[in-house]
């Protein structure tokens, strides 16, 4: 209040000097003409002057009658001889001397340069501030909350707008009951959790959920990333901990919302001051404190969000802090179909698309990609110049975002062409014959992405969750498939099955060292999936063992035998199917694409193979 009546006085101050400037300027320019000396001397003999004051460098004079409707008036100093002095004398004229005033020449004289002088530095300032996050207030608001604040109108997301996450939104309309009317939900003496985190891979509406809180609630809704508290001078963060509370609590009800939470609360370090972040400490402290000394009862609820929780400090995570964790999962197939409704209500469909099949093709996809794939489905009806978007938009849009953009004009040699379409073919034709496997969709030898000469895609027919032993076998089969084509047609090996063999190796090892599927190795894990919830890590190096020296060995050659096995069934399937891959090859080399009509046409030629020892020398 007090820097807003400053503002408000230093305007008014500016308003009545420009005023009075303008006044008399205006009065000089109704009043003055401005006139050669030459007509000065003319005026002179006519006897039309009255009066004139002579300065050093002007001649001021006043008109006996208005001429031209102005009464005064002003030229140059040229000089005053006698002859002219004796003629004014007698034409009565009042000749009087005077100084020139230069009170606001010399003002200007001074302003102006300071007035530049101040506006460069103000200039380079504000860039400087705004580079080191001080914003417009400076140095005395680098502590200040950098939070965007959303009213309920601003924030226009209800859970209308959020498909799926039906488990996580019935949690979150605790919240919403209790910011409506926190006196009748206190009633039996319960309260609101202090802190509830969103937990889920990127893309699964983490963020959406959370305004949908607010937008539900009507309240004011602060939002702000973890990494906009840490700034390079010491205790920034923890000040703008404090004012962003602060904030809320002047008015709550409202929601205070932290994103990527895991760069502002990543477990502290053990390792002593070489491996500390003083900044992100205080920071994190700050929170910690904060979270301590709020009572939820005054209306503020604090959300926050992140896909690593793994790595939050366990003090956190404690109740009384963050006492809710909500897990924003993938969507499974019943929400995937909600999830595109949501994204296609605005576009213009044929009516060939139906939500349940393009739901059906993309096990796994996160609200993210499903609403990146209806506009990728649109922008292809669009390219083709469609009335409406079609399922083939949609499945071509699916290829685009999995295997990558089409390559049409990589042209390869007419034996790497062959080497390719014989590997993938291989892929497929083992996938065929194994049951239980993912339904092929499409093989191609068109490249896409940035390696990728061929592709199989293939396409779970329903979400699982559970894999057996001999599933996760024919699953790596199939990922031995095209190699073994190879082998079989070529009697060689290329470099087209490095990613096949990455991926079979990694499914090989967690049978071996963490499902506890080898007979050897009996039921023992010796790695654990450190984020099993939001995907793979890295492997574990060499200090994270917790294995002896002989058991890895142990373990590498069990992962061996996985593999070993795996490819010699399907070499297998395809040495007795080998008619059918020479065959289905062929078609491919020609039309380039088989689609799945095509690829059952194959199957029925085909000749189901069992699972077989490994014979000698057949290793992958």
């Amino acid at each position: 209040m007090e820097n807003s009546t400053k503002l408000n006085f230093w305007y008014v101050a500016i308003a009545v000097v420009a005023i009075v400037l303008m006044q008399q300027f205006l009065h000089q320019a109704t009043t003055t003409e401005q006139i050669s000396y030459s007509e000065f001397e003319r005026q002179i003999a006519q006897k039309t002057i009255a009066k004139v004051t002579i300065t050093d460098r002007h001649i001021i004079g006043t008109f006996k009658a208005p001429q031209n409707g102005k009464t005064q008036f002003m030229t140059t100093r040229v000089g005053i001889d006698e002859a002219l002095a004796r003629e004014m004398r007698d034409a009565g004229v009042d000749v009087s001397g005077g100084e020139e005033s230069n009170l606001l020449s010399n003002l200007l004289s001074w302003i102006v340069p300071a007035l530049a002088f101040f506006g460069i530095w103000f200039f380079l300032y504000r860039r400087f501030a705004d580079r080191m996050g001080m914003g417009a207030g400076g140095l005395t608001s680098i502590g200040k909350s950098r939070a965007k604040i959303y009213v309920e109108k601003n924030t226009r997301v209800t859970f209308d707008d959020v498909a799926g996450a039906t488990e996580a939104k019935q949690e979150l309309r605790e919240v919403i009951d209790f910011l409506k009317s926190p006196q009748d939900y206190g009633r039996l003496g319960a309260r609101i959790p202090k802190g509830i985190l969103l937990v889920g891979p990127p893309g699964t509406g983490k963020t959406l959920l959370s305004r949908a809180v607010a937008g539900e609630a009507g309240v004011p809704f602060f939002s702000i990333s973890g990494s906009q508290f840490i700034e390079m001078f010491v205790g920034v963060g923890a000040a703008r901990v404090r004012d962003l509370f602060a904030e809320a609590l002047k008015q709550a009800p409202a929601i205070i919302f932290i994103d990527e939470l895991d760069s502002l609360g990543r477990a502290r370090s053990t390792l002593g001051s070489l491996a500390t972040n003083d900044e992100r400490e205080q920071t994190l402290n700050q929170l910690l404190a904060e979270l301590d000394g709020f009572d939820p009862r005054e209306g503020v609820v604090l959300l926050a969000a992140t896909n690593r929780p793994e790595i939050l400090d366990p003090a956190l995570l404690r109740a009384g802090r963050f006492d809710r964790q909500i897990l924003v999962d993938r969507p499974d197939k019943r929400d995937r179909v909600e999830i595109i409704k949501v994204h296609t209500r605005k576009l213009r469909l044929a009516p060939d698309v139906d939500a349940d099949k393009v739901a059906a093709l993309t096990p796994g996809f996160t609200g993210a990609d499903l609403a990146n794939l209806a506009n990728e489905a649109a922008l292809l009806a669009t390219r083709r110049e469609a009335q409406a978007i079609a399922l083939r938009d949609f499945n071509e849009a699916i290829e685009r975002i999995v295997a990558g953009l089409e390559k049409k004009h990589r042209l390869l040699i007419p034996r790497e062409r062959e080497i390719v379409a014989h590997h993938e073919m291989g892929h497929a034709l083992v996938a065929l014959c194994l049951p239980g496997t993912e339904s092929v969709h499409k093989v191609s030898i068109i490249p896409r992405g940035i390696g990728a000469l061929g592709y199989t895609i293939r396409r779970p027919t329903d979400d699982r969750f559970l894999m057996t032993k001999g599933e996760l076998d024919d699953k790596i089969a199939v990922l031995l498939g095209g190699r073994a084509a190879e082998k079989l047609v070529f009697d060689r090996f290329s470099t087209g099955a490095a990613d096949d063999l990455a991926k079979a190796t990694d499914i090989a090892r967690s049978m071996v060292a963490r499902f506890g599927m080898d007979d050897d190795l009996g039921g023992v894990s010796y790695e654990s999936d450190r984020s099993a919830l939001l995907g793979p890590v890295e492997g574990q190096t060499y200090f994270e063992r917790k294995y002896s020296e002989a058991t890895a060995q142990r373990i590498d050659n069990a992962v061996k035998r996985v593999i070993d096995r795996a490819f010699a069934h399907s070499l297998a399937i395809l040495r007795t199917n080998r008619a059918v891959l020479l065959d289905g090859a062929r078609k491919l080399l020609e039309a380039e694409t088989l689609d799945e009509d095509a690829l059952l046409e194959l199957a029925r030629k085909l000749t189901p193979q069992q699972p077989i020892a490994v014979p000698v020398g057949e290793t992958a």
